[in-house]
């Protein structure tokens, strides 16, 4: 006697019934379709990528522009001081030599008064550079000749000092007057004598022989 399960055969006529056979057409479709929307998804990750990093860039150029101007006006100001302080230093220097420039005729005319000997007066002073001309009146020669022996004996005449005109005029009432103009040349005798030029080394060495 044969016997059929046709339970079995029931159950396996059900699974093949429920099974969905996909064409190839179809499963090639839905691969490039993951792969196309793989990518549209990872060229938008990349251009929010570049976005944010094209706002950071701007970001860091709106400071840097922020400090380059702060920066100028902070140079502006240091050039103006620098040109404020040149400006002084140079007010400073011109002062310096017109005190220094004021303090020669002071000690010139000092020196001359100092120099000036009984019964001698002067009358009239010119300058021209370094020279001046000194015109005066005198009871005597010997007056002329001792004032010019004082102004020798200072420090800020060159000598010699000349005579460079002496007239004798009749007084009626102080007698014989000499009028005279001597020459001379004032020098600072404070400011640095020049360097006396050193000797050849080979006219040092014969010199240092016996």
């Amino acid at each position: 006697m044969i016997r059929i399960n046709l339970l079995a055969v029931e159950r396996e006529r059900a699974k093949t019934a429920t099974r969905v056979v996909i064409p190839a057409a179809q499963r090639a479709t839905i691969g490039a379709s993951l792969i196309l929307l793989t990518t549209v998804l990872g060229v938008g990750w990349w251009y929010w990528s570049l976005r944010q990093t094209s706002v950071q860039l701007d970001d860091d150029i709106s400071r840097a522009e922020v400090q380059t101007q702060q920066l100028r006006s902070v140079l502006v100001q240091v050039q103006k001081f620098e040109a404020r302080k040149a400006q002084l230093q140079q007010r400073v220097t011109l002062i310096e030599q017109l005190r220094a420039g004021q303090a020669v005729p002071v000690h010139v005319l000092d020196e001359i008064s100092k120099s000036l000997p009984d019964r001698l007066w002067l009358t009239d002073l010119t300058q021209v550079g370094s020279d001046l001309t000194i015109g005066g009146m005198t009871t005597s020669m010997s007056g002329v000749s001792d004032f010019i022996a004082n102004l020798e004996g200072t420090r800020w005449f060159k000598r010699p000092v000349e005579i460079v005109d002496s007239q004798v005029q009749a007084d009626a009432k102080a007698g014989d007057l000499v009028k005279f103009a001597v020459k001379a040349q004032f020098q600072d005798p404070q400011a640095a004598a020049p360097a006396a030029p050193a000797a050849p080394a080979g006219r040092g060495a014969a010199g240092a022989r016996p």
